[in-house]
């Protein structure tokens, strides 16, 4: 009986794993016999979210690779081995595991420079990415086009999916004042496209710095479809960066990382909720949360929450607010929910108008991730999100059309 019992009890933990449905470009890539790549001396653009289904490290897989010289590394924000916090300044080191050089391009330099290219003739992309455009990980992509294309080097790019789906779109397009290593690209904060699309559609639309184009080749995945969410590809979630350490995370990063970049509110940054949760000390919670409920947002409802932050802001002090919850992903406003979150509190304590409880140097940098300054000049002059919601989404028609011609599934 107690044979019988355990022989169940593993079918139904077998049964619960979700099978795989996705192949990411590095498994393409091996499918292929490394063909894109024979004979070649590589640099490879990765971090720890550079792995195949079995999580062995792309920076592994082609350093074992015969007929494949891999001859440097090159690590974005949080370095390639993940050993680096955010807004760390990464150095140049030896890494220990490949004895292989590794170039920071998330310091002194953002973007490889000749003598980092030396050698090399063609750089490999392979991270995950979370689909929204204040994530620094596709301005790296961009910018070693650039440099790619500046010194006739091949760019191949290993495709992942877009974890939030391939079909939503939200944000205005970033205005040309307000480019940034956090806007990088006149593309909406809501971008809707893999890397690879993305790498295509930057190149084909002469959307990098003076307009050059790379060589560009994409790995497509296998079996991945525009509907799919993270969760429904079957594939292990490495998080991307700290503060992302599940798939779902990525869903709730657009809903308040432009509010978080203000450092007012705790946004769950710090407690065990990232990006999931709006508090501060002043809020009453039941009160913010009735109010927000009232306005019956689509895919959307709001829990009263209590904690203390362990780092971050607020640290160790009790705040209260409200935990996001979807309800109907695909419905879910994504970025307009943090804006929904400024009105309902303006309206119970305008005595606490987070722009003059910020330091003023943040104000850029909530300007910058908006893509302009004018979503907070017209939302500040009434607290509405009635008042900025054509603004937000007026780019996204011409910005889908756009898109689909680079649409690779």
């Amino acid at each position: 009986m107690k044979y019988l019992i355990l022989v169940l009890t593993l079918i139904l933990q077998i049964n619960s794993i979700p099978a795989q449905k996705v192949k990411t470009g590095i498994e393409v890539l091996q499918d292929l016999k490394f063909k894109a790549l024979t004979g070649k001396r590589i640099g490879l653009i990765t971090n720890p979210t550079g792995v195949n289904s079995q999580l062995k490290s792309t920076i592994d897989i082609l350093f074992d690779t015969q007929d494949i010289e891999l001859v440097a590394l090159f690590g974005p924000e949080h370095g390639v081995r993940g050993d680096y916090s955010a807004g760390d300044k990464v150095n140049f080191f030896t890494d220990p595991k490949t004895n292989l050089p590794v170039y920071s391009l998330y310091g002194k330099n953002k973007k490889p420079s000749p003598e980092m290219l030396k050698g090399i003739d063609v750089l490999v992309y392979d991270i995950q990415d979370i689909g929204s455009r204040s994530y620094t990980y596709i301005s790296t992509l961009g910018l070693a086009m650039e440099a790619a294309a500046e010194n006739n080097i091949k760019v191949v790019v290993l495709d992942r999916p877009n974890p939030l789906n391939g079909i939503k779109m939200e944000g205005l397009v970033t205005e040309p004042e307000f480019i940034s290593f956090v806007s990088q690209f006149p593309i909406p904060y809501v971008h809707g496209l893999t890397v690879g699309e993305l790498a295509k559609l930057l190149n084909g639309e002469k959307m990098l710095k003076g307009g050059v184009q790379c060589e560009l080749e994409v790995i497509k995945m296998n079996g991945w479809k525009r509907p799919m969410t993270f969760e429904e590809t079957g594939l292990p979630w490495i998080p991307s960066s700290p503060h992302i350490p599940h798939a779902h995370s990525s869903y709730f990063y657009p809903v308040s990382g432009i509010l978080g970049e203000l450092y007012v509110y705790n946004i769950g940054v710090g407690y065990t909720l990232p990006f999931q949760l709006f508090a501060a000390e002043w809020i009453n919670a039941d009160s913010l949360a009735n109010n927000l409920n009232a306005l019956q947002i689509d895919g959307i409802t709001f829990r009263p929450v209590h904690f203390k932050p362990y780092y971050s802001v607020s640290k160790g002090k009790m705040v209260h607010g409200v935990q996001v919850h979807f309800t109907n992903y695909e419905k879910a406003p994504l970025s307009l929910i943090q804006f929904y979150i400024l009105q309902e509190a303006y309206a119970l304590w305008p005595e606490h108008n987070v722009f003059e409880l910020c330091d003023e140097s943040r104000i850029s940098m909530f300007d910058k991730v908006c893509g302009s300054n004018k979503v907070r000049k017209t939302f500040t002059k009434r607290w509405q999100v009635a008042d900025i919601e054509e603004m937000w989404h007026k780019d996204i028609q011409a910005y889908q059309e756009k898109a689909q011609k680079y649409f690779i599934y």
